[in-house]
Order: C-alpha cells, then sequence, then structure tokens
C-alpha cells in the first residue's frame, strides 16, 4: 500500500470519528423524555451518559 493510500483511509478513519462524536454529542444533548422515548441510552442509566459525555470531553 502506498502512503498517499495509507494517509488517505487514516483521514478517512478520523473524519468517521468525528461524526461519530458529534452524534453522540447531539443525541446526549436531547431533553431526557426524548432520550428515553428513542431509547438513548438504554434505560436512561445516568452512569452511560456520564461515561459519554467523559469521552467526548476528552480532547
Amino acid at each position: 500500500m502506498s502512503i498517499i493510500g495509507s494517509i488517505s483511509r487514516y483521514g478517512a478513519d478520523i473524519r468517521k470519528a468525528r461524526r461519530n462524536a458529534r452524534s453522540l454529542r447531539h443525541l446526549n444533548s436531547l431533553p431526557p423524555e426524548i432520550q428515553k422515548d428513542i431509547g438513548w441510552p438504554a434505560g436512561c442509566d445516568e452512569q452511560i451518559r456520564a461515561l459519554h459525555s467523559a469521552f467526548l470531553s476528552q480532547r
């Protein structure tokens, strides 16, 4: 595999990770009632929410 191909794949991985993090931030910012309606996070467990917010705050 060429260096250009490796860099391209790395860039695609970074874009995917940013999209996933942005989706998590949007879901976590919804009101608890809507999160419960859509099943996010499963069972509205506060520990899961804390883990998601802690993960997203690390930069």
